[in-house]
C-alpha cells in the first residue's frame, strides 16, 4: 500500500493518519520512536506484511514481465492507490478532496514526523499528490517520481505501459484484496500490543 491507502486504513481503523503515513519512512525499532507514532509504525507494517505475503498479490506480480517483478510490488502499491482514489466513494463517506485536506493538516499538526517525511509535505500538499492518484496522468507521475528516488530507476523503463496494460488483473486484485485489508485493519487494532497504546 502507498501513501493514500494507508491514510485511508488510518482513517478506517481510528488511529492517527499521520502516524501510519510515517510507517514508510520509519527505519528500525519502533521503540525508539515518540509514543504518539508507535501504534501507528506497528499498523503500518502489519499492513505492509499482509500485503506482502498475500496470494492475490503474488499471483499478481507474476503476471508482470520478468524484468519488471523486482520493482512490480512498488508498482501495485502505487497502481492500488489509483484505484482507490478512482472508486473512492465506494470506500469513504467523506469526499477525496476533503479527506486529503485532513490528511494533509493532521501531518502538518503531528510532532516529530521522520525527518524525510517533514522534507517531503510543503510539496506533497502544493501539487496535492494524493488526489492526483484520480488520473492516470497522476498515477504515472507518481511511478516516475519514485523511479527517480531510486538508485536504479533504469529498472522502471516502461513501467507505467505495463501497469496500464495490466489494468484490468490489478483493479480485480484490489477488489478482491482491499476489503480485506480494511477488515483486518481494524481487528489488528483491537490486538495492538499494549507497550504501543
Amino acid at each position: 500500500m502507498n501513501f493514500l491507502s494507508h491514510l485511508h486504513l488510518a482513517d478506517n481503523s481510528h488511529t492517527s493518519l499521520a502516524a501510519n503515513l510515517a510507517g514508510d519512512f520509519a527505519k528500525g525499532h519502533i521503540d525508539n520512536y515518540p509514543k504518539h507514532l508507535q501504534q501507528g509504525l506497528w499498523l503500518h507494517r502489519q499492513i505492509d506484511q499482509l500485503t506482502d505475503g498475500h496470494e492475490l498479490i503474488k499471483e499478481l506480480i507474476s503476471a508482470f514481465p520478468k524484468q519488471h517483478r523486482r520493482v512490480a510490488p512498488i508498482l501495485i502499491d502505487l497502481a492500488f492507490d489509483h484505484m482507490l482514489a478512482k472508486y473512492w466513494a465506494e470506500y469513504h463517506q467523506q469526499s477525496l478532496s476533503d479527506f486529503t485536506q485532513k490528511a494533509y493538516d493532521d501531518l502538518d499538526a503531528c510532532p516529530q514526523l521522520p525527518k524525510q517525511l517533514c522534507e517531503i509535505l510543503p510539496r506533497m500538499r502544493s501539487e496535492n499528490w494524493l488526489l492526483s492518484y484520480t488520473s492516470r496522468q497522476g498515477l504515472n507521475q507518481a511511478i516516475g517520481s519514485v523511479a527517480n528516488r531510486l538508485s536504479k530507476p533504469e529498472l522502471f523503463t516502461d513501467s507505467t505501459c505495463i501497469v496500464e496494460r495490466l489494468d484490468l488483473e490489478i483493479e480485480t486484485a484490489f477488489r478482491l484484496f482491499y476489503p480485506q485489508l480494511m477488515a483486518y485493519t481494524r481487528i489488528w487494532v483491537r490486538k495492538t500490543p499494549e507497550q504501543y497504546l
